[in-house]
């Protein structure tokens, strides 16, 4: 599309809509950007659209008297499609693009996109690293906290861009067409959102709308929504699996990470030369392979990236030791499936920090994954009564309330004893109490340094 003259209202004035509206005035565009609270201030949002003062900004009401003059409105991924102002814009028939379909639309080369409930951002960040080692244009965008739309202007017909795709920014692809997708896992999360598991299932899926039968799909054999999946899937699928030997993939073969092609066996590493703890990430690495190799990169380069990478911020990341006890944050931990990942990645007696934000799920199964491990449960937040609930009826009894996260940590502090852990791993989104996982675990991390 030629945005030149065309008027495009941007929804939402977090990083992604501010990169959005930025890129669309660059392109010439006539840029409404408009957020439904009026709380916020003007001169702030001015402050950061990077002195495109031709930017209308609008607060509180939308002005309807736009309405009739608009030809696109962008969406940044925070904006439920169900809220009153897109439901206006949809009846009016307005196109409605989200910030990932607009960056597609403006960006070049190669993209590499990557989705499913947990593990997206290690998965991301090592499929970056690998790709850099590699390609000589790369980017690394999208849900991992760097706009799409922020970058595409530095682009070129040789990039390879690699992509961490949510549920929300999937909602709103029209066009978009990674030439190598991966879905890692899908579990229940952000229900309250897609309101079916059904739903919730349906968008992950949609990152192969518009592969072609050219195209890869990266999908985890031990996901039985993806295995089947992957079975009816016209474009070319690589499997990877922990658990099961494939006859072409890429899998676990004790600790040896394999790759079967056909007639083929390549062995890229042991896992206990990787930096990454778990069984998560080493199903995180097996399918960061299977993107490189889909992709046209060595072995070599492969296994020497995969081997030196320490993992990301706020995943399962160790802190500090202070008295003996360890501090690990695992912020990123934002629903029950990623959770669990967090407990079985512990290798000692642990003092657990959860609770938050309610994304209407069920927290039995990740109470039952502490299978003796935990001694404390210390929750916060508003989900701390329902997910008390849960552990009682599940047997454990461990459980301590506490006003906010720095009386969490203290509370941590004070029971464990020397060889323990002290696990922030919420199972829960942050909202609410902050801004977003990020600014959680950044607090954790200076209430445990300050103990």
């Amino acid at each position: 599309m030629n945005f030149a003259g065309k008027k495009v209202c941007v929804i939402g004035t977090g990083i992604s809509g501010i990169a959005a509206a930025v890129l669309l005035s660059k392109k010439g565009a006539n840029v409404l950007l408009y957020d439904g609270n009026d709380k916020l201030q003007k001169e702030a949002i001015k402050d950061q659209l990077a002195g495109h003062t031709e930017i209308e900004i609008y607060l509180g009401d939308f002005p309807k008297e736009k309405l009739s003059l608009l030809d696109l409105a962008v969406i940044s991924p925070g904006v439920p499609t169900d809220i009153p102002i897109v439901e206006m814009l949809k009846n009016n028939g307005i196109k409605i693009w989200g910030e990932i379909e607009l960056a597609y639309h403006c960006g070049k080369g190669k993209v590499v996109a990557i989705t499913g409930t947990n593990g997206k951002t290690t998965t991301t960040a090592l499929t970056g690293e690998i790709m850099k080692n590699y390609f000589e244009s790369v980017f690394v965008v999208g849900n991992i906290g760097i706009p799409y739309t922020s970058v595409v202007d530095q682009m070129v017909d040789h990039t390879v861009t690699v992509a961490e795709i949510s549920s929300f920014q999937l909602e709103t692809i029209e066009e978009f067409r990674p030439v190598s997708s991966a879905i890692l896992n899908i579990t229940p999360d952000h229900l309250n959102r897609h309101k079916t598991m059904e739903n919730y299932i349906k968008v992950k899926k949609s990152i192969t709308l518009n592969q072609s039968k050219e195209d890869t799909c990266v999908l985890n054999y031990e996901d039985e929504i993806l295995r089947e999946f992957g079975k009816k899937l016209p474009n070319k699928v690589i499997f990877f699996s922990s658990l099961t030997k494939l006859s072409k993939g890429i899998y676990l073969d004790g600790d040896d990470i394999v790759y079967q092609d056909n007639t083929d066996t390549y062995h890229i590493c042991k896992t206990t030369q990787l930096k990454l703890l778990g069984r998560h990430n080493h199903e995180n690495v097996m399918a960061a392979i299977g993107l490189a190799i889909s992709m046209g990169v060595p072995h070599e380069v492969i296994r020497d990236t995969i081997m030196k990478f320490a993992g990301v911020e706020h995943r399962i990341e160790f802190v500090m030791e202070k008295n003996q006890v360890a501090y690990y944050n695992d912020s990123k931990g934002t629903n029950p499936d990623a959770a669990i990942k967090g407990i079985q990645a512990m290798n000692r007696p642990t003092i657990l920090i959860g609770g938050g934000y309610d994304k209407d799920s069920e927290y039995e199964e990740w109470i039952q994954s502490f299978e003796g491990k935990v001694r404390y449960l210390i929750l916060i937040g508003e989900t701390k009564e329902k997910i008390a609930k849960a552990a009682r009826k599940c047997g454990f009894e461990n459980i301590i309330f506490a006003e906010n996260l720095k009386e969490a940590v203290e509370i941590s502090a004070s029971k464990a004893e020397i060889g323990n852990a002290v696990l922030l791993s919420p199972a829960c989104a942050s909202w609410g109490m902050f801004k977003n996982y990020e600014e959680r675990g950044n607090m954790f991390k200076n209430y445990v340094h300050n103990l």
